[in-house]
């Protein structure tokens, strides 16, 4: 049988073009057989092998098939005969005998057409299998995506893969995304991608046909309790707690509470600035009675016939906007890594020292690894000799830390630096909710909307030195006697109601 194989590719090899396609398609063939059984058994796992595997090996066996008839169509034009004549040229007598149709040479054709036609099916389902993987996403382009498959892999969102998100459902959009990973590739190779990668990214689904078939919008969430640990820049590191009852959604009676903006009978609108999404011209809001309200920034009225290209209804991901590539703000990592023991907060000034060391600028990723190591040792060898030699595995501990956190944030190859990407979620160190909730945005009849600090939450305790000091008795000698007390009778009245 092989040599009746072996017989019929030195027939089809009319030229040297003929011969290069029959080379690439076997050849191709055979390794792409390989490789994907040292797949499956676990000999190889890489990302780049994948790459090759599925994308160049089944282009090399269709280029391989589409010279054979390139080759058989010179091949006639040159000699000028006709393809039966060179049929019986190129095959014994045994072999064509008989129709075209009913001959060995005819079904040997057929029979390699169907394998082949299989074959390029199978390679192709295994491609766009591959190419759905979370690792190809993240690894296929190192030096451009590490930066968010480093955030992803750490984020809630960790075993949702990337096409969930990215990827809408069905041929067209299959379609659509794999258009725009070829124009990926090509901005890759020829260097025309942007650093950092531009945001918000407007090919993501609809939020309604991603976080909602998780996060169900009609859901009950009710209150969620929430405590915040920040560490001073004393030399103790001395812990502050800011406690939060989230008003997530409060039902009584009609829908209230954070995740109101997001329901479709509160439909929300509003038109930004620039497609950054970080100053806002108008918002409006569908009220009760089907009427809309409009709330117009009076900083910046003259920008409204601007706005059209940036007009948007509101969904998740206008707070939520960095629900999976999260970057940390840096005193706020130090503090999360501080919480969960990670460093020895007995090791004085730990938390302004560490803050000093991730925010230095460096060249590139190496330096700044080595640099933020180097800055951490370097501190306690000069200023505190005694905690150095005893203490050493501790201060290690903290570097390695400190090195964890700006390996995750960092990158200078992207051009990402600290707040690169800003997280909408909250107010701490942007705008955030204060976008749309300040004093400058206001209706005609000139109310601004609501910007009061307990409308979102009722709060326990604002940097203070016990989680829910707001529910003690207050001191009236404290100078913050009274807000001590109207904090404290906006919760109980809140959980009352």
């Amino acid at each position: 049988m092989l040599n009746d194989y072996l017989k019929f590719l030195k027939g089809v090899s009319v030229s040297k073009t003929g011969k290069a396609g029959v080379v690439l398609t076997t050849s191709s063939f055979v390794t792409f057989l390989i490789l994907e059984f040292a797949r499956m058994i676990g000999v190889f796992t890489n990302t780049y092998l994948g790459l090759i595997t599925y994308l160049l090996f089944p282009t090399l066996f269709l280029i391989g098939l589409i010279l054979i008839p390139i080759a058989w169509q010179q091949r006639k034009k040159e000699s000028g005969k006709s393809g039966r004549e060179l049929l019986d040229l190129q095959f014994s007598k045994e072999e064509t005998a008989g129709s075209f149709l009913g001959s060995k040479v005819f079904l040997s054709i057929a029979t390699l057409s169907i394998l082949n036609i299989l074959f390029l099916v199978l390679a192709s389902s295994q491609m766009l299998g591959f190419m759905d993987e979370a690792e190809f996403c993240g690894t296929a382009c190192h030096s451009t995506m590490n930066p968010e498959w480093t955030t992803y892999q750490q984020s809630p969102h960790a075993h949702v893969k990337c096409v969930e998100c990215h990827v809408g459902e069905g041929v067209d959009a299959l379609i659509a995304s794999k258009l725009n990973g070829m124009y990926q590739m090509i901005s890759i190779t020829f260097n025309l991608y942007e650093r950092p990668i531009p945001t918000p990214v407007h090919q993501l689904r609809p939020a309604r046909e991603t976080c909602e078939k998780c996060h169900w919008p009609n859901k009950f969430y009710g209150s969620k309790l929430k405590t915040i640990v920040h560490y001073d820049m004393d030399e103790a590191s001395t812990p502050r707690y800011t406690t939060l009852n989230l008003k997530i959604d409060e039902t009584r009676g009609q829908k209230t509470g954070i995740h109101w903006h997001i329901a479709p009978e509160n439909e929300v609108r509003y038109a930004s600035v620039d497609d950054k999404r970080l100053e806002m011209i108008w918002v409006e809001a569908r009220q009760k009675d089907g009427s809309v309200v409009r709330y117009m920034n009076r900083k910046i009225l003259n920008q409204e016939k601007e706005s059209a290209e940036n007009e948007r209804t509101m969904d998740c991901v206008d707070c939520h906007n960095r629900a999976t590539h999260i970057y940390e703000d840096p005193s706020a990592a130090i503090d999360a890594r501080m919480q969960k023991g990670q460093m020895d907060r007995s090791l004085p000034y730990i938390k302004r020292e560490g803050l000093t060391a991730i925010t230095q600028s460096f060249t590139n990723k190496e330096a700044g690894m080595d640099g933020v190591r180097k800055y951490i040792e370097g501190f306690y060898r000069r200023n505190y000799p005694k905690i150095a030699e005893t203490k050493m595995d501790k201060i290690d501990q903290a570097a390695e830390t400190f090195q964890s956190i700006y390996h995750r944030n960092i990158h200078p190859s992207m051009n990402i630096q600290w707040g690169s990407y800003p997280n909408f979620l909250g107010h701490g160190q942007n705008s955030g909710c204060f976008r749309c909730h300040n004093e400058n945005m206001v209706n005609e009849k000139g109310k601004a909307i609501s910007y009061e600090c307990t409308t979102c939450h009722s709060i326990l305790a604002q940097d203070e030195t016990e989680p829910f000091k707001y529910l003690m008795p207050a001191n009236k000698k404290d100078p913050t006697y009274d807000m001590h007390r109207y904090l404290q009778d906006e919760f109980l009245h809140s959980f009352k109601n």
